[in-house]
């Protein structure tokens, strides 16, 4: 039961890690973008930055896409076995 519990969330956890690189970026305001460069910073570095905002995002979107999987995984069988191998197999 607990060692169900650690994948699951070992599986959520990379999932989240990634969602939230491609949370990142949204509603990103530059400095350059405001032409309010603060001196000693690169131009490009955010004007004000949300971490709450980013992280709730990233936490529903990474809850929606963990739900999908748990459903498939479930309920229809998919898993990590039913991937194709892109490798060569050394059996």
């Amino acid at each position: 039961m607990f060692q169900a519990f650690l994948q699951g969330f070992a599986v959520y956890f990379i999932i989240w890690w990634i969602t939230l690189f491609a949370v990142l970026p949204i509603g990103l305001r530059t400095q350059a973008e405001d032409n309010d460069v603060v001196l000693g910073t690169v131009p490009s570095a955010p004007t004000r930055f949300r971490p709450l905002f980013v992280f709730s995002l990233t936490t529903i979107i990474s809850g929606a896409i963990y739900g999908i999987w748990y459903i498939c995984s479930t309920y229809f069988g998919f898993g990590f076995d039913a991937l194709p191998q892109i490798g060569p197999s050394f059996y």
